[in-house]
């Protein structure tokens, strides 16, 4: 897996040789920054949080592209240590905070992130709960962004407060763009 975009283009990142971390392909990734360039006009000076951040792609790609800091949230042993591998590998530690709590009860954010992704396991209904915390622990503002990816077969229970703006299909991943309703 490599980063795709951004001063890392082309690095290669550590990935799990199990299938209990399953990290968002090359392409969907592209299409997914893609959305979200167009969506926000880019990461530059943005701070991003990547929940069930597995291997750390998701927020390792946003620093690449310009974000001035990332979150991850990860709780899995097997996660923690390659996300821990690949911010040294791209010797961002300066940028880079680590979580290891569950989604589903987020520590208070001293302010909210510009982007959050969230890739929780597939088939669990974590989606729902994990937006309920980062609603009630300042993670969301007004101009925040939201991207879930989930199972085309999951059924996604989007909180009060919260509304779908755009969705994307591919394969049998669906990514849901998430903001403050209006």
């Amino acid at each position: 897996m490599k980063i795709i975009g951004g001063k890392f283009r082309g690095r290669n990142l550590i990935t799990p040789s199990t299938v209990d971390i399953r990290p968002t392909t090359g392409r969907l990734r592209e299409s997914i920054f893609s959305a979200v360039d167009h969506r926000i006009g880019g990461f530059h000076g943005r701070r991003v949080a990547d929940i069930f951040s597995g291997t750390g792609a998701l927020g390792l790609e946003a620093l690449s592209r310009g974000a001035t800091s990332a979150t991850w949230v990860e709780k899995h042993s097997l996660g923690l240590s390659i996300l821990k591998e690949n911010i040294s590998l791209l010797e961002v530690e300066e940028l880079a905070k680590i979580l290891r709590v569950d989604a589903r009860n987020l520590p208070g954010s001293d302010k909210p992130f510009d982007v959050i992704f969230m890739d929780p396991p597939y088939g669990r209904a974590l989606a729902g709960p994990c937006m309920r915390s980062l609603l009630e622990k300042n993670w969301v503002g007004e101009t925040s962004l939201l991207v879930l990816e989930v199972d085309k077969n999951d059924e996604v229970e989007v909180p009060e407060g919260l509304e779908i703006v755009k969705t994307l299909k591919q394969g049998f991943r669906r990514v849901y763009f998430i903001e403050k309703s209006a």
